[in-house]
């Protein structure tokens, strides 16, 4: 089965197979080379994750800012 490319993911969808490849390398029942190829898959989801928290805080900082509260803030 091919898995989707990294970046077509969905924030929760890439957390959710992080999760996942994290607790099969955890559990140290895979081959060698299938654990080398899980844990590049990993960083890159993990880098791909990181993205998308950074996106999502520049976000909440636009929408916290004093300038786009402030005509709310004396309602």
């Amino acid at each position: 089965m091919k898995l989707p490319p990294v970046s077509k993911l969905s924030f929760e969808a890439a957390l959710a197979e992080l999760e996942a490849i994290v607790r099969s390398l955890e559990s140290g029942n895979i081959p060698l080379e299938n654990a080398i190829t899980q844990f590049e898959r990993g960083a890159a989801l993990e880098a791909h994750c990181r993205t998308h928290l950074e996106d999502a805080r520049l976000r909440i900082e636009q929408i916290t800012s004093t300038d786009s509260v402030a005509p709310f803030a004396h309602g």
